[in-house]
C-alpha cells in the first residue's frame, strides 16, 4: 500500500491541486494491481522458503491452501489488468514502467534475495518506480521533477529494507536470505551503512527545495524527518538491538508519506 501511495502522491504532485480524481483511482487500482500481481510471484518463487520462516509459513502456498498453478494465473489475471488499466486510461510509459517494476520485483530482485546483499540494491530501482509512474500518469513525460522523485524513494528504501531485515534476520536465516550489507548480519558494520544512506538520503530529499519547487514550511519539515530518521539509526548503532532496528523501520514507514505530501500541499 506505502508503494502505491507513493504512486497516487506523484500524482496529485502533477495535477498541482486540480486533481481528477476519476483517473486518481483509476491510477491508484492499476497500481495495486500490478503491485499485488508482483507479490503473488514472488510468494510462488519463494513458496518452499515461505515454509521455512515463521512470518510467512502460514501463507496459502507453504500451507497448501492454493495451488501454485492457481496463484500464477490469479497473478497474470491482476498483472495484466494492472498493466492495461495504466495503459488504457493514461499513456503507454506508465504502463511500461508498471511492467518494468512487475518483472525486474518478481524475476530479478526475488531470486537474488538467496545469493547476495546486492538483492537490496537491484530491488531499490522497481521499487522507486512508481512515483514516476504516478508523475507520468498526470503528465504524460518523464522530466527532472519524476526523476527527483525517483530518487528519494530509491535512497529511502536502502534504511527501509535493511531495518526490516534487522527485525527479521533470524527468520530470514532459516531461508537463506542475505540482506543486510554485512556478512556478520547484525553487525556494527550494518548499523553504519544504514546511518551513511541516511545521510546521502538528507541531501536528496531537499532537492525540490534546491530547486525552488517548495518553500521554507515544507523544506523544514523534510529536514525534521530527515533528522529523526538519522536519529533513529544513530540509535541503531549505538545499541544494535532489534528494538531500535525496529522503532527505525517504523520510522521509515511514515518518512516516505511525510515527506511526499509535504511536496504535495506546498505545491497547491
Amino acid at each position: 500500500m506505502l508503494v502505491v501511495f507513493s504512486s497516487g502522491v506523484a500524482f496529485m504532485i502533477a495535477e498541482k491541486g486540480s486533481i481528477d480524481w476519476n483517473y486518481f483511482w483509476v491510477l491508484m487500482l492499476g497500481g495495486f494491481l500490478t503491485t499485488a500481481a508482483s507479490n503473488a510471484i514472488n510468494q510462488v518463487i519463494e513458496k518452499d522458503y515461505d515454509a521455512l520462516m515463521n512470518r510467512t509459513q502460514n501463507r496459502p502456498l507453504p500451507q497448501q491452501r492454493l495451488l501454485p498453478i492457481e496463484a500464477l494465473l490469479v497473478a497474470g489475471i491482476m498483472g495484466v489488468s494492472g498493466i492495461g488499466l495504466l495503459w488504457i486510461y493514461f499513456n503507454q510509459i506508465a504502463a511500461l514502467l508498471s511492467a518494468i517494476a512487475l518483472l525486474s520485483y518478481a524475476f530479478i530482485y526475488t531470486p537474488l534475495k538467496r545469493f547476495s546483499p546486492i538483492a537490496v540494491f537491484v530491488g531499490a530501482f522497481p521499487g522507486a518506480i512508481p512515483p514516476m509512474i504516478g508523475w507520468v500518469a498526470a503528465t504524460g513525460h518523464l522530466d527532472a521533477t519524476a526523476f527527483m522523485l525517483f530518487g528519494i524513494q530509491f535512497m529511502w528504501q536502502f534504511p527501509h529494507f535493511w531495518s526490516i531485515a534487522w527485525v527479521c534476520y533470524d527468520d530470514y536465516l532459516k531461508a537463506g536470505y542475505k540482506l543486510l550489507p554485512s556478512k556478520e548480519g547484525r553487525s556494527q558494520f550494518s548499523a553504519i551503512q544504514i546511518s551513511l544512506y541516511i545521510i546521502a538520503l538528507i541531501p536528496v530529499s531537499l532537492m525540490p527545495s534546491y530547486l525552488g519547487l517548495i518553500g521554507i514550511i515544507s523544506t523544514i519539515i523534510i529536514l525534521a524527518c530527515g533528522l529523526l530518521f538519522l536519529y533513529q539509526s544513530i540509535n541503531l548503532v549505538r545499541e544494535k538491538s532489534i528494538k531500535a532496528a525496529r522503532q527505525l523501520m517504523f520510522g521509515s514507514f511514515f518518512y516516505l508519506p511525510i515527506v511526499q505530501l509535504a511536496i504535495f500541499f506546498d505545491k497547491i
